[in-house]
């Protein structure tokens, strides 16, 4: 679990094929290398990996497999490419973002870009249009692994503002119309869709069945 604060923006250093599918080494830096070691999980880019390999220091790297690198941008990280990173969030911690899984739902691309003095406004369109249903405004979302407040939505693009500190602690700062992000919704928001159109299934069902306090209590709502 995450809460989407990224701590250090980070370098690939490599990617070599593996035979789980590729090995990336990245430069995690003295911030992350703090209570690391092999088998502790980092958000990439919002995906959440674990340590393979570390040196003690300053480099991690991490396994990929096939249906991560292409569901998410990681299958196209070369070398020098920055990423986001963030340690897993200890249950003693401040929570200043949101509740962040490391699971990607959708990719996203960048759509439009407009800076100024004080913050850019960014838009993007989801790759996977039905996610748009897990995203409204003033809701949570986590892009690249950065937790965000969605300004509006409109179809299955959205759009949000981001201020100085996050341009300059995170790597969207960078990003161009085109580019592609990693895109995790709300997890709530997830819950209460996907359960009210299973609802909405059984209030149509031609049997006449209906929403019961049973059915609520089954699914840990009461």
């Amino acid at each position: 679990m995450f809460t989407g604060i990224v701590e250090h923006v980070g370098t690939v250093l490599s990617v070599r094929t593996s035979p789980t599918g590729r090995r990336l080494r990245l430069n995690i830096g003295p911030q992350l290398s703090s209570g690391a070691g092999k088998g502790a999980s980092i958000a990439v880019d919002g995906v959440c990996l674990t340590i393979s390999d570390f040196d003690g220091a300053t480099w991690a790297e991490f396994d990929v497999v096939p249906e991560t690198l292409s569901r998410t941008t990681l299958g196209s990280l070369r070398p020098n490419d920055p990423v986001n990173l963030e340690r897993a969030l200890a249950a003693n911690s401040r929570l200043d973002g949101h509740f962040v899984q490391g699971h990607i739902d959708a990719t996203a691309t960048v759509s439009h870009v407009a800076k100024r003095s004080s913050e850019a406004r960014l838009s993007f369109t989801l790759d996977a249009p039905e996610q748009a249903a897990y995203i409204v405004p003033k809701g949570s979302v986590a892009i690249s692994g950065v937790s965000l407040t969605v300004v509006d939505v409109d179809g299955p693009t959205f759009s949000i503002a981001l201020i100085p500190t996050t341009l300059a602690k995170t790597t969207l700062a960078v990003r161009n119309i085109g580019d592609k992000v990693n895109i995790e919704t709300d997890m709530l928001a997830k819950i209460v869709v996907n359960y009210l159109r299973r609802s909405q299934d059984r209030t149509q069902d031609p049997s006449g069945n209906r929403l019961t306090f049973e059915q609520l209590r089954e699914a840990g709502w009461l």
